[in-house]
């Protein structure tokens, strides 16, 4: 499992890289351009809060600014978003004071990034069908964004690895509600007995901040 998400994380970071932009921006700098929010004040706040957890996603009239936490961020210099910009031909992305770095792409290529992000997902979950560390998995199905799964498994009662599994799609769901700026309240995960139809369990990535 640890394999998947480091592999879903790194997946994330290229899908980021693929949608840069080229002019850095100071962060805290109004704009005339419609499409970009001017809120210098909220950016701030951004610094104080935001730079070590969640993606924060503000969608423009004709841009979406990605806010991404510093631990996606590190080891990147200005110098190599810069050339990353450059060679990418976008709009722009700025290293922050606190770390972190805001994205500013257009709604096509924030489309495509979110539909990179679930062909990784759909992948990853063809993937766990059968694998070694998951043998009883027979079938795994997901809504169109990622806050219900359904697995299909031989099992009767869940073994130690099926009984974890729901913590990696939590964070397929919540990674991509995130990415795509609507966060979700909650995953659910329910499995389901290949052989009688009927539902094992369900949990709900809710219940871990209760």
């Amino acid at each position: 499992m640890k394999k998947q998400l480091f592999l879903l994380l790194i997946t994330t970071m290229l899908i980021l890289s693929a949608c840069s932009s080229k002019t850095p921006a100071s962060k805290n700098t109004v704009t005339n351009d419609p499409s970009v929010t001017n809120t210098a004040d909220s950016n701030v706040q951004k610094d104080k809060d935001s730079s070590d957890s969640a993606v924060e996603v503000d969608k423009g009239l004709f841009n979406v600014t990605l806010t991404i936490p510093k631990s996606y961020v590190e080891g990147q210099t200005q110098d190599d978003l810069d050339k990353l910009c450059k060679e990418k031909g976008y709009k722009s992305i700025t290293l922050n004071a606190d770390g972190s770095a805001t994205y500013v792409i257009t709604k096509k290529q924030h489309k495509e990034m979110m539909e990179s992000m679930a062909d990784t997902i759909n992948s990853s979950m063809k993937e766990l069908v059968g694998s070694e560390d998951y043998p009883t998995f027979k079938d795994i199905k997901a809504n169109d964004d990622y806050t219900e799964f359904t697995i299909t498994t031989t099992s009767t009662e869940l073994s130690l690895n099926e009984s974890i599994a729901p913590m990696l799609f939590y964070t397929y769901g919540l990674m991509y509600s995130a990415f795509n700026g609507a966060e979700a309240d909650n995953v659910a995960v329910t499995f389901i007995n290949a052989d009688t139809g009927k539902t094992i369990s369900t949990s709900n990535s809710s219940e871990l901040t209760e």
